[in-house]
C-alpha cells in the first residue's frame, strides 16, 4: 500500500455524511455518504468507497480498491490492490457465531490482487479468494479460489477460467485431434506440454487404447495414480510440479484441466480415453469440472513428497521469476 502520508496527490474525499474515524485513508481515496470507518481501518490510495460501506478497525484494503453500496468489512478481512467487490457482497470471520462470545482472533480472509467479487456473494471465513479470480454473483464460497479461476454457485464451484487478457478463456475439447489421433505429440502451446493419440486395436467389438511406456511416454514412469470420486469436490487448489514429469489419460467420464505456464493459459476438456495429456515441470495445472464418474489414470516420473509440489500459484510465479 502507498504511503497514506503522502499529500503531493490528491488528498481524500470524506462526504460529509460519512463517518470516517481512522486517519489512515489514502490519497484520491473516496468515502461516499453513510460509510463508516473504524479508527485503526488502513485504506489504499485511490479507493472507492460507496455509501453504507462498513469497515472494522483491523481490515486492510490495498490501492485503487472498489467496495460497492451494502458491504461489510470484518476484522480479518483483507483486500489488496485493484480488488472489486461487488454490491451486498458479505465476508465472514467467525465459523460458529454466538451472541457475545468472541474468539481470541478471527480468521483471516485475503481477497488477493485484482480479484472480483459479485453482488451478494457470501465469503466463509479464514479463505483466500485468488488472485485475479472472478466470484460470481449470489456465489456461497465455502472454499479458498484458486488464482485466475471464474467460480460461480452454492457451493461455488469452478466452471472456468480467466485467460491472460482478463477475459474468460476459451476451451479447447479433446476433438482439436481426430478418432486417428496422431501418436506424434501435438503442442498445446504451454510449455512443453502436449497432446497425443493413443495406439487403437479392436477386435470382437471391442476397442482398445494403449500405448508403449519405453516409446509413447516422455520420460520413465515410476509412479502411478488413479483419480476418482471428485464430481462432489466443489473446490480442489491447482499447483505445479518442480521437477516431476506426468501423462494423463481421462479413462471414465470427463473432467476439464487447465494448463498455465505463466504467461500462457489453455484449458482443455479430457472426455477421451484414448488421448494422453503429457504435463511438464513448472507447468500449473488444476482438474475441475468433473462428472459424477470421472476416473483419471496418471504417470509420473517419480513419487513426489511436498517439497517437490508447489501449491501456491503466487509462489509458483516466484519460482518462475528467479529460475
Amino acid at each position: 500500500m502507498n504511503d497514506v502520508t503522502d499529500m503531493t496527490k490528491t488528498a481524500p474525499f470524506i462526504h460529509p455524511q460519512a463517518l470516517c474515524e481512522s486517519e489512515m485513508v489514502g490519497p484520491g481515496t473516496r468515502i461516499w455518504a453513510f460509510a463508516h470507518v473504524l479508527p485503526g481501518a488502513q485504506i489504499g490510495a485511490d479507493c472507492n468507497i460507496c455509501d453504507g460501506v462498513f469497515i472494522e478497525g483491523t481490515v486492510v484494503v490495498g490501492d485503487r480498491v472498489t467496495v460497492k453500496c451494502g458491504v461489510q468489512l470484518w476484522d480479518g478481512v483483507r483486500l489488496e490492490d485493484d480488488v472489486y467487490v461487488g454490491p451486498n457482497a458479505t465476508f465472514t470471520n467467525d465459523r460458529f457465531p454466538r451472541s457475545k462470545a468472541y474468539p481470541a482472533r478471527y480468521a483471516e480472509t485475503i481477497v488477493r490482487r485484482g480479484a472480483s467479487i459479485g453482488a451478494n456473494a457470501t465469503i466463509l471465513p479464514g479463505l483466500e479468494i485468488g488472485e485475479r479470480a472472478m466470484v460470481g454473483a449470489g456465489s456461497v464460497v465455502t472454499g479458498s479460489v484458486p488464482a485466475n479461476a471464474i467460480v460461480m454457485g452454492s457451493p461455488a464451484r469452478v466452471t472456468g477460467y480467466m485467460d491472460a487478457d482478463g477475459g474468460e478463456m476459451s476451451r479447447a475439447p479433446m476433438d482439436v485431434l481426430p478418432p486417428d489421433a496422431p501418436l506424434a505429440p501435438v503442442a498445446l502451446g504451454v510449455g512443453a506440454a502436449s497432446m497425443q493419440g493413443l495406439r487403437r486395436a479392436g477386435e470382437m467389438g471391442v476397442s482398445i487404447g494403449f500405448g508403449d511406456l519405453g516409446s509413447d511416454v516422455p520420460f520413465v514412469p515410476r509412479h502411478c495414480t488413479l483419480e476418482f470420486g471428485q464430481g462432489g469436490a466443489a473446490l480442489r487448489a491447482g499447483h505445479a510440479m518442480r521437477s516431476c514429469h506426468q501423462m494423463l489419460v481421462c479413462t471414465s467420464g470427463a473432467v476439464s484441466m487447465l494448463l498455465d505456464d505463466g504467461s500462457t493459459r489453455r484449458e482443455i476438456r479430457l472426455d477421451r480415453c484414448d488421448v494422453s495429456v503429457y504435463v511438464p515441470p513448472m507447468v500449473w495445472q488444476s482438474r475441475y469440472r468433473h462428472t459424477d464418474d470421472a476416473v483419471v489414470l496418471v504417470f509420473a516420473s517419480q513419487c513426489c513428497g511436498e517439497e517437490g509440489i508447489i501449491r501456491s500459484y503466487q509462489a509458483f510465479q516466484h519460482a518462475l521469476s528467479v529460475g
